[in-house]
This record gives structure tokens, sequence and C-alpha cells, in this order.
């Protein structure tokens, strides 16, 4: 018999980047098929609607679509708060079907404490002022994740471990350092400044869990990460927040998928999927 699912009652979940080849959807499938989660909040950039390819979409990202609109079914409450590359989907804010609504940013109380989610992204100065440079900007790192993967092909065959490159560039630049804790400093600011305890983003790619003090007040910081580069999400358990890092998850990486989750699917099936996925959670 296996192991008993973990139950956890909210996980935030960001930068999954469905339909590119960065994506670790088989990983982020294994988790979720080892938690029992009251609730789930997709933080943005979910599916990559920026590099989506009618040539990539294999049915690993297809089953985590099909685990969520599953857990929906079951009464799961499931948030999907909008993000850049998910944008598309703004225009549904306000959209509810069951347990499944659709936002652009959601204000939680969790003990009698408030948390504000959002993606991010309205930081982001090149997506408000250069957005086809923040485009090229994300083909380019889809491009680096590629490479990475040889690299990481020929390190495996001579005992070596993995290594990130997009990660060692991140660090390496101190104008993405400055970036990022800009970033933070900007989200603290706002919570502060609108009595929120909590304040909880995604885009960045940078999992992170850090009390900001200001002059004004103060605020806990958290950031999901993503499931490209770091696989992390955000648990909220008995009053206690913190970082799950799939590498540390020995019993999901154990958990066995379907031996055709590789396979890729051509758009008639994906159509077909969709369709009967979204049928099946109104029954």
């Amino acid at each position: 018999m296996g192991k008993r699912k973990r139950d956890v009652e909210l996980v935030i979940i960001s930068d999954v980047h469905l339909g590119t080849y960065g994506c670790h959807s088989e990983e982020l499938l294994r988790y979720l098929k080892s938690i029992k989660p009251k609730r789930i909040i997709l933080n943005g950039d979910i599916i990559d609607m920026w590099q989506f390819s009618k040539r990539y979409w294999p049915k690993s990202h297809m089953q985590v679509v099909k685990h969520i609109t599953s857990l929906i079914a079951k009464g799961t409450k499931i948030t999907y708060l909008t993000g850049n590359h998910d944008e598309m989907l703004r225009k549904f804010a306000g959209f509810r079907l069951g347990s499944f609504q659709i936002g652009n940013k959601k204000v939680l109380s969790l003990n009698g404490q408030s948390a504000w989610v959002f993606h991010g992204d309205v930081f982001d100065v090149t997506m408000k002022y250069s957005k086809w440079l923040a485009k090229l900007g994300a083909i380019g790192y889809d491009t680096l994740i590629l490479i990475n993967s040889f690299v990481n092909f020929i390190l495996k065959a001579f005992g070596r471990g993995k290594i990130s490159l997009s990660k060692r560039v991140k660090d390496s630049v101190k104008q993405a350092v400055k970036f990022i804790n800009d970033f933070e400093q900007t989200a603290a600011d706002i919570a502060i400044s609108n009595g929120y305890q909590f304040v909880i983003c995604g885009h960045i790619h940078q999992p992170e869990m850090r009390k900001i003090t200001t002059e004004k007040g103060e605020v806990m910081y958290l950031n999901s990460g993503d499931w490209v580069e770091n696989l992390t999400s955000l648990e909220y358990n008995q009053g206690a927040w913190k970082i799950y890092r799939y590498s540390e998850d020995l019993h999901a990486q154990k958990i066995k998928l379907s031996k055709h989750a590789r396979n890729t699917l051509d758009n008639d099936e994906i159509f077909k999927d969709l369709v009967n996925e979204f049928l099946s959670t109104k029954k």
C-alpha cells in the first residue's frame, strides 16, 4: 500500500510554464499526487501562452491540467490568478465555476491575518513599457533551458551533478540581483501601507520567505518560486508557512507516472482532452 497523501491547508504554485521545454511537468505531477490540499492558488504563468508551441505539448503537461480539474470536481478550491505569460485570461477575471475561479489578485484571511496574493508582473518595468523586450527575453530564457538540458545530459554521462545555467546567470549579474531586491522591497512597501501581514508573489522564479521591516512597519514576504529551475511551492498548514522543495521530497520523487507521459499530443488531441476535462467538471 502506498504512503498516505499529505494533508495541506493551502498550496501556492506559480510559474509552471506549461507548453515550454523548460517546464518540469512530471515532477509537478508527482508532487500534486503526493498531497491532499484543501485549497490551491495557481499564482500566474501556469500555461505559457507567450511561448506555447503547436509542436510541443507532452501528455505530462495535459496530465497536470487533468489532475487539477479532477481536484475541482472533488470540491478542492482552486483559484487561478493571472500572470504576464497567461495575461489573455485577465479578460475572464471574476469567472467562477463550482470551486474554481479566475482573478488577478486575492486577499486571504489566515488565522486573523491578511495575506495579499498576486503574480507580481505589475512591478516589472519591462512589462509596463517594453513588452516586446520581455517576450524576447522569455524566448532567450527558454533557449537557455534547452542548452542547460543538453549540458546536464553530458555531465550525467560523466558522472557529474546537474547545474543551472539560468540560476548562475542570475546570481552573477548584479543588475539581476538588484531587480530581485527592488521587486521584493516594492511588494513589501505596498503591502505594509495597506496593512497586510503577508504578501505573496511569483514572477521572478526566486523562492523566498523572509520578514521585511521598514520605518512604516513589517510584513512577511513570500515567493513560491517556479517549476522550471527551482521546483518549489509555498505550503500553509497549521498556522505556519514553508517553502516546499521537490529536491528534498523523496516520497514524491518515487511516485510512478504513466509510461506514456512523455508522448506529445497533436492539436486535435489537445482540444479534445481539454473539452472532455471541462465537461467532466460540470457533472
